[in-house]
């Protein structure tokens, strides 16, 4: 009885011991884990996509849908609540108008208004220019090869796209976006006025009137400032010019095309130039 009791009495000693070493130890890991988190955010940040992939992982094995958790970052859309008053009347008279959902709208107004100071244009007209150009939607392509939002020639503005990766950002809306505003800055310098500059940026050279493209452009970027200003504004239809029937755009691809073999010819033909 006696050796058994000393035999219960050194377990129970022995016990005792690890276990309040072992709760010391995880105390001090678990508070030199807090000081390198605190200190070093980048490893708090890591070590929570780490775990969000992980669960993401988890409930794909339930779903059996891949996932990605940057999908978020890369979608081109916004809360429109979250615009100032004047973009998210626009984002929700444009979403109504052209069947698109507001929160993808209300991302394409405020990269606009972010645009246009920078680039001396309105954003109105930026978005009026979108409006006729595709409707908003960003995979349209003409019957001539213009493509995007703002149905930017990239065959002939391939270099503009450099930067975005390649003639395939002109279906990125932001991309599409940016480069169209370069080109119609770059129109309007040129010509010296806003409606000089919409008729070089579709090569219309139509007389300005009521069919006219800058015509159109201009209208619809009148109703958009009414709308930013709070006015209600009736949804007239609209086609846009996705499918560029008009002769004058089929004129400058001919015209560009047939630059492009003038060039080709002289290359070969040095005694022509």
């Amino acid at each position: 009885m006696a050796s058994a009791r000393i035999f219960a009495h050194d377990v129970a000693e022995g016990f005792f011991f690890i276990t309040h070493s072992s709760l010391a130890l995880v105390g001090l890991l678990v508070f030199f884990a807090t000081m390198v988190v605190t200190l070093r955010p980048e490893i708090r940040e890591n070590a929570e996509i780490a775990l969000i992939n992980w669960l993401q992982e988890r409930r794909a094995d339930d779903t059996g849908l891949a996932t990605d958790v940057e999908a978020v970052d890369r979608a081109t859309a916004t809360d429109p609540s979250a615009l100032p008053k004047q973009q998210a009347n626009v984002a929700y008279w444009l979403s109504k108008k052209y069947h698109v959902a507001p929160e993808p709208i209300s991302a394409l107004v405020e990269e606009a208004y972010e645009l246009g100071p920078k680039n001396d244009i309105e954003p109105t007209l930026i978005l009026a220019v979108m409006a006729i150009e595709s409707g908003f939607n960003p995979f349209a392509q003409s019957n001539v090869g213009a493509q995007g939002l703002m149905q930017v020639m990239t065959r002939m503005h391939s270099e503009k796209y450099e930067g975005f990766g390649g003639n395939l950002a002109a279906f990125d809306p932001v991309s599409n976006l940016r480069v169209g505003v370069k080109i119609l800055k770059d129109d309007i310098l040129k010509s010296g006025s806003v409606q000089g500059g919409l008729k070089l940026y579709v090569g219309d050279s139509s007389s300005p009137d009521e069919g006219s493209y800058s015509v159109k452009v201009l209208a619809e970027q009148a109703r958009l400032k009414q709308v930013a200003q709070g006015v209600k504004v009736p949804l007239a239809p609209l086609t846009p010019l996705t499918t560029l029937t008009t002769a004058s755009s089929g004129l400058v691809e001919n015209l560009w095309e047939k630059a492009q073999k003038l060039t080709s010819f002289t290359e070969e033909n040095p005694e022509t130039k």
